[in-house]
């Protein structure tokens, strides 16, 4: 059969969504991801998924999986829309315009990061895209991460290798720290590592953030070691402090106030020097969430539309109310996989409309499954990089269903039964 290659495909493995991939299909499935890394090999494995339309365990057409859960989602009291990973912003578009007219809550696995979502709305925040840190990052921060395990090609694409405008000769021209929270560790080729217990890291964060702004000189380990690094940084042309906003691998919890005190330093810091906060973001177009929610609605996540209008509940989303028992109905749009481990358990105890990449193969058995491609390997449109740039999609496979389309056609169904 008939070797082809997509170029400029972009991947969803992580959220550095790098668009330099070339795909090459042999036949209908992909033979190869090139410079992709292990984490994008993965994800695009050979494009193959599952293509069921299943109604209480049973295999059905189309147009009556739609049909029950257009009668399932009417019936509900309190529903749950929530927009998991692998589907494109217009996917995203039409799930919000489902939740509004259901007045149901509206959320995504943003929840998770809620503390670092809440702290830039209190605080704002310094940030910048990975296109600029590249151009001009000359210390590069590594906060508690090593890049190379959850977003690989990060070091090699943007934040140390590439040569740029203020960086001419790459890696020579950037001073690498490395600052070890526990067992986070950050990035193994540092030039200068710091560690700092979990239990000090916000003291040291907010001993820094003084140290910055002349307030405060001190003894002690921590003292010396925060006095020091944040004296380079003040030194230094432009600082990329790097962090990872995603649940600790280790699975530990991070301190709730690490959030603010990072964005807290990072804005001290733009006076002596200038720095960008730059926040890792998993990948599945979760970013794009995000911002299609907040153009849709004026929040992020966590949206309710039960009063009739958006309201602000990032206190109580998804994960509060299924827990409380408050959710009957649920519709998921995108990839179980990426779904929160306590929201999927959740999501088993109540009726589960699922649509989206495999999620026939969901482990909680929604009561209708309607499997769809994954947006970037079947489904074109739109994707947001980790720092909000979006990226076009080029899919390389056609696949079953497209997602946004059974979402609208969800719609259609539910404004007819409404009317």
């Amino acid at each position: 059969m008939t070797r082809r290659t997509v170029e400029h495909a972009t991947c969803l493995g992580c959220g550095c969504a790098c668009d330099d991939i070339a795909v090459v299909v042999d036949g209908d499935r992909i033979a190869e991801a090139r410079n992709s890394c292990p984490l994008g090999r993965a994800w695009f494995a050979d494009g193959s998924v599952p293509r069921e339309t299943r109604s209480s365990g049973k295999t059905v057409a189309p147009d009556v999986a739609l049909a029950d859960a257009a009668k399932l989602l009417g019936r509900a009291e309190r529903p749950l829309v929530y927009l998991a990973p692998d589907i494109s912003c217009e996917t995203q578009r039409a799930a919000v315009a489902v939740a509004d007219r259901l007045g149901a809550l509206l959320d995504s696995p943003t929840a998770e990061v809620a503390a670092g979502i809440l702290a830039s709305q209190r605080r704002g925040r310094a940030g910048a895209t990975l296109g600029e840190i590249r151009q001009r990052a000359d210390l590069v921060v590594f906060w508690g991460v090593d890049p190379a395990d959850r977003y690989p090609r990060y070091a090699s694409r943007y934040a140390v290798d590439p040569t740029g405008l203020q960086a001419p000769d790459g890696r020579h021209s950037r001073r690498v720290v490395a600052v070890d929270v526990g067992p986070s560790r950050g990035a193994a080729d540092a030039d200068e590592r710091v560690a700092i217990t979990p239990e000090d890291e916000v003291d040291a964060l907010a001993f820094m953030r003084a140290v910055v702004l002349g307030r405060v000189t001190g003894d002690g380990t921590v003292a010396r070691a925060a006095t020091g690094l944040a004296t380079q940084m003040m030194r230094a042309r432009y600082v990329a402090l790097v962090h990872d906003a995603e649940p600790s691998p280790h699975g530990l919890l991070h301190h709730p106030d690490r959030a603010e005190a990072l964005i807290a330093l990072a804005q001290a810091l733009n006076g002596p020097a200038r720095c960008a906060l730059s926040s890792l973001r998993a990948g599945g177009n979760r970013s794009g969430a995000d911002a299609v929610a907040t153009w849709q609605t004026g929040f992020p996540f966590a949206v309710d539309f039960a009063p009739g209008y958006p309201c602000y509940r990032p206190h109580a989303g998804a994960a509060v109310l299924l827990g409380r028992g408050e959710i009957d109905v649920a519709l998921l749009v995108g990839s179980p996989a990426g779904v929160p481990p306590a929201v999927a358990a959740a999501l088993g105890q109540v009726t589960t409309i699922a649509i989206g990449p495999r999620v026939s193969a969901a482990p909680f058995r929604p009561k209708v499954a309607i499997d769809t491609g994954v947006a970037g390997i079947h489904e074109g449109g739109i994707a947001f990089r980790m720092d909000d740039v979006p990226l076009p999609l080029r899919p390389a496979l056609s696949g079953p269903s497209v997602a946004a389309d059974v979402v609208r056609a969800l719609a259609a169904r539910l404004t007819k039964g409404q009317s």
